[in-house]
C-alpha cells in the first residue's frame, strides 16, 4: 500500500489561477498544480535553492525537485504548444500564518512588513 502523500505548505494561492495565450488556446489547457505553482515561484521568483524550497514547504529536497521539475515542463508545454495554463488542485494546506520569522509564511518579500507589525502590536 502506498505511502499517502504529505501536504505541502503554500503561502497563498496565486492572484490569477489561468493563463491564455492572445488569439488562441481551443486545445485542452496545461494543469499545474497549486503545489508546482509554489516551487516555480518560491526557486524562480524569490531566489530559493531547492533545499531552503524544501524546508518552507515542509518536504524532501529530492520532492520538491520532483515537483519543481514537473512544473518546469508543464510551462515549457503551455509555451511551446501555444496552450493555456490553469493552476488549480494539488496536495497543499495554505500556511496559517504562524511561522516564527514572518506571519505570512516566510516570503522573503513579506519578512520587514511582517516585523514592523510585530513591533506595532506590541
Amino acid at each position: 500500500m502506498p505511502r499517502p502523500k504529505k501536504c505541502r505548505k503554500v503561502c497563498c494561492l496565486p492572484k490569477r489561477s489561468e493563463f491564455m495565450p492572445v488569439g488562441g488556446g481551443e486545445t485542452a489547457p496545461v494543469v499545474m498544480t497549486v503545489d508546482e505553482y509554489e516551487t516555480i515561484r518560491l526557486i524562480d521568483y524569490q531566489d530559493f535553492s531547492q533545499e531552503e524550497c524544501s524546508t518552507y514547504m515542509k518536504i524532501a529536497r529530492t520532492t520538491a525537485q520532483q515537483i519543481y521539475n514537473s512544473a518546469r515542463k508543464k510551462l515549457a508545454q503551455a509555451l511551446v504548444e501555444g496552450r493555456s495554463l490553469r493552476i488549480e488542485g494539488g496536495h497543499y494546506q495554505l500556511c496559517d500564518g504562524n511561522e516564527p520569522y514572518c506571519g505570512c509564511g516566510g516570503c522573503r518579500r513579506h519578512r520587514g512588513e511582517c516585523k514592523k507589525q510585530e513591533e506595532e502590536s506590541q
